[in-house]
């Protein structure tokens, strides 16, 4: 069906495609995968260990899940017939779970950070575990007439109970890989007119994950430091791979 298609690219979009079918599948008969699939932060309640993977399967939405299958299918193969299958998956793994890394210590910092204001306050943090987890339904009751601590608790509740979902940081470190392995390879995106060589592809990425990271705009629900750990894991593997093979040679 897709010729072109090396087989652990192939595999990988077969899996991600079955994962989404069966999301949608399981929805239908009100059971929620994401509960036990998605990647949750690794001190909240809901986080099983396995979600360190299966999150990578994971997806949002049709759109989510088309851009990251189509970008794997424009790299994928390139990368897999110069690496080989075994290093390519690696790759990729590795890339996925810098991604989850990254965005958890991200995570971590911010959940310090208002545990500590919380804890100054005198409120209650056990609460709030109590009332991330998923099996609980509606929302937290926050039990204070402070906004600061109100937004606080909130911001908490959120973090634990928000769960982290795609193949983002696998794809971007797929991207990084391919942009220092073939940097003069141009490449044509869509609403862009122009062809952009491929060497411009990674601190473009490494540069507008950090902005929106950092900025975190009302309203974005994109991990963008998954996105940032995965090209620097990609990056940083194929700089390696290049150093070895050039020493080798």
């Amino acid at each position: 069906m897709f010729p072109q298609l090396t087989p652990v690219t192939k595999n990988i979009i077969i899996i991600n495609v079955i994962f989404f079918a069966g999301t949608i599948l399981f929805q239908n008969l009100n059971i929620n995968l994401d509960a036990m699939l998605a990647g949750y932060f690794p001190l909240s309640p809901n986080f099983r260990s396995w979600q360190i993977i299966t999150h990578m399967f994971m997806h949002g939405s049709f759109i989510h899940i088309l851009f990251n299958m189509m970008t794997l299918y424009s790299f994928g193969p390139v990368l897999e017939q110069v690496l080989g299958q075994k290093k390519f998956l690696i790759l990729y793994f590795a890339a996925g779970l810098g991604g989850f890394a990254l965005y958890n210590i991200w995570n971590y910092v911010e959940v310090s950070q208002l545990t500590n204001f919380l804890n100054s306050q005198s409120y209650d943090i056990h609460e709030i575990y109590k009332y991330a987890d998923i099996n609980y339904s509606g929302d937290m009751p926050i039990s204070t007439n402070s906004e600061a601590v109100r937004d606080a608790a909130q911001k908490l509740f959120n973090i634990l109970r928000t769960p982290m979902v795609g193949a983002s940081g696998a794809i971007f470190g797929v991207i990084a890989a391919f942009s220092t392995l073939f940097p003069d390879a141009k490449l044509m995106f869509l609403f862009i007119p122009f062809p952009i060589k491929a060497k411009y592809l990674t601190p473009v990425i490494i540069l507008v994950s950090l902005f929106l990271g950092f900025r975190q705009f009302s309203g974005d629900n994109i991990a963008h430091f998954a996105h940032l750990g995965g090209a620097l894991i990609g990056f940083l593997y194929i700089w390696n791979w290049k150093k070895n093979r050039d020493r080798i040679q």
